[in-house]
Order: structure tokens, then C-alpha cells, then sequence
């Protein structure tokens, strides 16, 4: 009898793509396997679950909204539909095990799991563990964590250093940096400075590359810039006519970007730093600094700490950001340096490890 499985969480890339290879892992180890993931509607799980080849069910459930305190009026009803969705969803579905991955969806499902005595096991990505995940750390299974010292947040008996998982499109692949140039129309013997700001962009790292770029032109570097939606129109107009600038606002094939680039400015979500030590980049982070509990800094500062990354604060991006960059460029001896470290962090097979765990488990 074939084994099923619930992967509950999304809104975020962060949380989806980890899932995904989670999901593949556990089919390629065997094909049987009956897999439903759940999520939260309107979010981007409910997208890009179903083009991996998942099916999905999405709950009514929203976070608590801290900029707008009129939209939460209809919280408490989103939260209550929800768990009746989600024991819906247990009941004709009868998983084996429930897989929590973060975010909104994850909560209820692991919770009725816990209480029906299914076996659950959670994916932590960051370096500070969420409330969510505490609470629900505690009558787990097993907890895949991607950082030491994770025993300050959960049962130190059922922490597996895991790592966290990497699309196997990235992990994998092979594609050339030649390859990566012409896909991004670059010119192939320039260095080039990759600028990603997570799915959504970061506005501090935009503007700080909107008012010098061309500076960072003049030096002789080009640019792979993904802004996200909000500032798409904006760094279009101002790229206009400039070679050696590519711009768009999401990038899918994030592998041909990875082979393209030199030195990469990023977020410090922790999907985006394990492909970096996967890819093993010279990279300069610019924690989002409204992350729970400030993790992103704390991600970020654990390769700063090995001599793995470099780090701006948000709100120092405009004055500092330009300037460190094109210092690291003409810094070859420090980009060994940072290339060498962050790939020593680099956990290649986190998606067969955390299978693996589950597997075990039934």
C-alpha cells in the first residue's frame, strides 16, 4: 500500500521551492507515494505547486496584517473556516505523516495532525526558529534544521542538521558560463553583479542601484538586475539604452543567472544563501530587516562570522552598497576568499537527508 503524505506551508518562494524538492525527493525514493501539498489561497504556492506537477488544496487563511489593523477584521473567521477545511482534508485524505514547511497553512495542519497522533515532522529553514515552529516543535517527530545551535528553540533529541534544500535545477546543474551570458544577452569577458531581492525585489537595494548605476557601469561591470513587480517600470526606464544591464522583475531560470555572475547582492532568506554555498558565490547580503525576529540578519551573520559573506545593513544600502561592491570587484583575492568559505557551508543532498528523516518516521 502506497504511503501518503501531506506537505502543509508556502507564501514565499523561501518555503515552496524547499517543499518541492522535498516532494521529489520522497517520489524518486518511491514512486508511489501519494502526495497532496496544502497552502494558503491567493498565495504563490497555489501556482507554483501545480506546474512542479502537485496537486494542491488551498485554505482560507490569511497572517495577522501589522500595517493595516481594519483588514484583520475577518481573521478570526479565516482561522476557524481553516480548521474546518483542514479536518476535511485529513479525513478523506488519511495522510501518514504531515510535513510543515512554514507558513500560514502549516499551523492547522500539523496541529490536527499532532492531535490525531499522525506523525509530523518540521522543515525549519532559518537560524531563529518561528513561534509556529516552536510550538508545534514540541509533539514532533523529527526537526530538519539548516543551522547548529537550534537546540535554543526545539527538543535537542529531535534536531537533524539537514541543511536546507536546493531545486535541483540549481544543485544540478551544469550549464556553462558562456551559456549564462548569452541567455542574459551579456558581454562574455566583463564581470557581472547579479541583484536579487528575493520574489517580491527589495526597494533599498533597487534605489541603491538606481542612483549609481551608472557608476557601477563605469567600472566596467554589468548587471543582472530582478527588481520584482513594484519597481519593474522604474529600473526599465532608468536601464534604457545602457548595455550590460539586463532587468526584470522575477527570473525562472535562476540557474543561467547563478553561471552568469561574479558577485551576487542579496536578501538573506535561507533558500537564497543554500543555493549561494551551493553555487558558491562571493556574495554581499542585505538582510531584510522586518523579518521575524530579525532572522535574516541572523542568517546572514552566521557566514559573515566564517569569512563566507559580506553584509550592509537596509537602512545604510544607499551610501555603502555601491561602493563595497565595486571594491569586491576589483578585490579578486577576497572573492577566493568568500568563494572557498561559503562553499565549505554547502549541503548538496538536504532534500534526500530530509526524505530520508521522513521515511523513517512510518
Amino acid at each position: 500500500m502506497s504511503r501518503r503524505i501531506i506537505i502543509a506551508g508556502g507564501g514565499t518562494g523561501g518555503h515552496i521551492f524547499p517543499a518541492i524538492a522535498i516532494a521529489n525527493a520522497l517520489k524518486k525514493k518511491d514512486s508511489s507515494t501519494e502526495i497532496l501539498f496544502v497552502g494558503a489561497k491567493g498565495k504563490m504556492e497555489m501556482e507554483k505547486v501545480p506546474q512542479a506537477g502537485y496537486k494542491i488544496i488551498g485554505l482560507d487563511i490569511a497572517g495577522f496584517n501589522r500595517s493595516s489593523l481594519i483588514k484583520n477584521i475577518g481573521l478570526p473567521f479565516k482561522i476557524i473556516k481553516s480548521y474546518f477545511q483542514a479536518r476535511k482534508i485529513m479525513s478523506e485524505f488519511k495522510p501518514d505523516a504531515v510535513i510543515g514547511v512554514g507558513g500560514y497553512a502549516s499551523f492547522p495542519m500539523l496541529q490536527l495532525a499532532q492531535q490525531r497522533n499522525i506523525p509530523t515532522v518540521i522543515q525549519e529553514q532559518n537560524s531563529f526558529a518561528g513561534k509556529t515552529n516552536m510550538i508545534l516543535g514540541k509533539r514532533a517527530k523529527k526537526i530538519c534544521v539548516a543551522y547548529e545551535g537550534m537546540d535554543k528553540f526545539f527538543p535537542k533529541e529531535k534536531i537533524i542538521l539537514t541543511g536546507n534544500p536546493v531545486r535541483s535545477t540549481i544543485s544540478g546543474s551544469s550549464i556553462t558560463r558562456t551559456e549564462g551570458d548569452n541567455f542574459f544577452q551579456l558581454h562574455l569577458n566583463r564581470k557581472t553583479v547579479f541583484v536579487v531581492g528575493g520574489s517580491l525585489g527589495a526597494k533599498s537595494i533597487n534605489e541603491a542601484i538606481d542612483e549609481r548605476l551608472d557608476d557601477i557601469l563605469h567600472e566596467g561591470l554589468q548587471l543582472i538586475w530582478q527588481t520584482g513587480k513594484p519597481y519593474l517600470a522604474k529600473a526599465r526606464e532608468r536601464a534604457a539604452g545602457k548595455p550590460g544591464v539586463w532587468v526584470n522583475d522575477f527570473i525562472t531560470r535562476m540557474e543561467y543567472a547563478y553561471a552568469a555572475s561574479d558577485i551576487v547582492i542579496s536578501r538573506a532568506g535561507a533558500i537564497a544563501i543554500a543555493e549561494l554555498c551551493v553555487m558558491k558565490k562571493p556574495t554581499l547580503f542585505v538582510p531584510f530587516p522586518y523579518a521575524a525576529e530579525d532572522h535574516q540578519t541572523v542568517n546572514a551573520m552566521s557566514l559573515v562570522n566564517k569569512q563566507a559573506a559580506l553584509i550592509v545593513k537596509d537602512s545604510e544600502a544607499k551610501e555603502k552598497l555601491i561602493p563595497m561592491i565595486i571594491g569586491l570587484a576589483k578585490d579578486d583575492a577576497k572573492q577566493s576568499e568568500l568563494r572557498r568559505h561559503i562553499s565549505e557551508l554547502a549541503i548538496k543532498d538536504a532534500d534526500e537527508r530530509i526524505a530520508d528523516e521522513i521515511l523513517k518516521i512510518l
